[in-house]
């Protein structure tokens, strides 16, 4: 993807701090020689620093593009909002003539994948996804052997995803004023749809960020 110097992640702890709030997004798998990727949508769990584990079912095409080529993407994006054209139109020019655009966080891991099979290493994956999903219990023991879970194992397989780059952007209008992201947000806390707010706290965040404020005062 693009990415402008004003959307560019403020440090690696920006892209951490989102990528560790969001469990779900799209596994993109090139393969070698194939006319379109194997894309999967999937929950996973991230470490915090550079692994990224998930599962998925045996049967799933993503496998083989994997065996032709490890290197993958992990694609995660959300708060995304459309800016309509009076919004984001420049002080000195007639509302209608503004430019709209689109406001989100996204990151991209790229990631060198790592097939699972050992039945104690793809538990420990389960008890991982488990422990994060589904913190309140309310299942049995996860683990090898004879009994119920221990019998799907061969259903699935587990992924460890290794990163070597992360590609992070924050689109929130990095290239306009102090005073013109104000009036967007303003814009964003009526409105008050989808995704508005969301953007809004990352838009308030990097604002502050860059003018050295303590946004949650």
């Amino acid at each position: 993807m693009l990415i402008r110097r004003h959307d560019a992640a403020l440090d690696d702890d920006e892209w951490r701090a989102f990528l560790g709030s969001h469990d779900f997004g799209e596994l993109v798998a090139a393969g070698r020689g194939r006319e379109v990727p194997v894309i999967v949508p999937t929950h996973f769990i991230y470490d915090g620093d550079e692994t990224i584990r998930l599962h998925l079912a045996a049967p799933n095409p993503v496998w083989s593009a994997i065996q032709e080529n490890p290197a993958v993407v992990l694609s995660v994006f959300d708060a995304y909002t459309y800016v309509p054209t009076q919004w984001n139109a420049n002080a000195d020019a007639p509302v209608e003539y503004g430019v709209p655009t689109s406001y989100y966080a996204a990151v991209q891991a790229i990631c060198d994948a790592t097939v699972i099979d050992d039945p104690a290493a793809l538990t420990a994956i389960l008890r991982a996804q488990l422990g994060h999903f589904q913190p309140e219990g309310g299942h049995a023991p996860v683990e090898p052997g004879a009994n119920r879970y221990a019998r799907l194992l061969p259903g699935i397989r587990g992924l460890e995803l290794r990163m070597r780059e992360a590609r992070a952007k924050f689109k929130f209008g990095g290239n306009k004023s102090a005073e013109h992201r104000g009036r967007i947000a303003e814009h964003l806390a009526e409105r008050a749809r989808g995704h508005d707010l969301s953007a809004r706290e990352h838009l308030l965040r990097r604002l502050a960020t860059e003018e050295g404020v303590d946004a949650s005062s």
